[in-house]
């Protein structure tokens, strides 16, 4: 490799590096995003919990409570939150007001931008999880993951789905007003995968079969299995690797800075 090409991906991996930080420092400054990722799922959490009736033992629930099941469908919101929410409007903001346009012109690839806002909403997924997990188990008594590894993996890729269709959604939509549709449009559904309203587990076999076919439906029930201490369900962990590779290949292709 000559001096000159080395040069060049010294600079491309410095830039990376400070896109990074950069990134790291105005997301800091949003606390409002930040509380609807980090803190929101387990303020629902802890209100679900509260209420007497979700704290006891259900026969058609397999002797579980519901506030056993609720536990990795906050994870889940969280998922949704840093996927649909918060990381593209930050994205189609910065080509709307043209910061995108001045950045082609720097040795910043547009992979490091995606990839940076990529990873620190992960990291905010991460901690968001761990709140609710604690909370699960401190307030409410609730087991920890018996299968911690499984739930792990589960878990790593419904946040690399998640977020891979926050950045698709990026780089499609040309504008905030249409990015903030088009997410209002998937959010609520896949709120409904992830047993939002009816946890996965308590849905009819159909609708079960149905919502498994989702990113979302097919992480519930592998999160739920994980808890109980089986390894997840190959299918399921295969349609969320799926989903996570299709997203996440198309926001590679169809990001532009324009």
């Amino acid at each position: 490799m000559s001096a000159v090409t080395r040069g060049r991906t010294a600079a491309v991996r410095g830039s990376g590096v400070a896109v990074l930080k950069a990134e790291a420092r105005l997301m800091l400054r949003e606390p409002a995003s930040l509380f609807w990722v980090l803190a929101f799922p387990t303020v629902l959490l802890c209100i679900l919990g509260a209420v007497p009736s979700n704290r006891e033992h259900k026969a058609d629930l397999g002797g579980l409570r519901v506030v056993d099941l609720y536990v990795p469908v906050a994870i889940l919101i969280a998922v949704i939150m840093a996927g649909l929410q918060a990381l593209p409007p930050v994205l189609t903001g910065y080509r709307e007001r043209g910061i995108l346009r001045r950045m082609s012109s720097t040795p910043v690839r547009a992979g490091s931008l995606v990839g940076a806002q990529i990873a620190l909403h992960a990291v905010a997924i991460a901690v968001s999880a761990l709140l609710a997990l604690a909370a699960g188990r401190i307030v409410f008594g609730v087991a920890l993951p018996r299968q911690f590894f499984g739930y792990l993996v589960a878990l790593a890729l419904v946040t690399l789905a998640s977020l891979g269709l926050g950045a698709v959604i990026s780089a499609l939509c040309r504008t905030t007003k249409i990015t903030q549709a088009v997410s209002s449009a998937v959010f609520f559904p896949l709120m409904f995968a992830s047993g939002v309203w009816l946890p996965v587990a308590a849905m009819p076999d159909v609708l079960q079969r149905i919502v498994t076919l989702t990113p979302l439906g097919a992480a519930a029930q592998a999160l739920d299995a994980a808890a109980a201490g089986q390894w997840p369900s190959w299918t399921h962990l295969g349609v969320t690797a799926l989903w996570a590779v299709l997203l996440i290949g198309g926001a590679r292709r169809w990001f532009r800075w324009e």
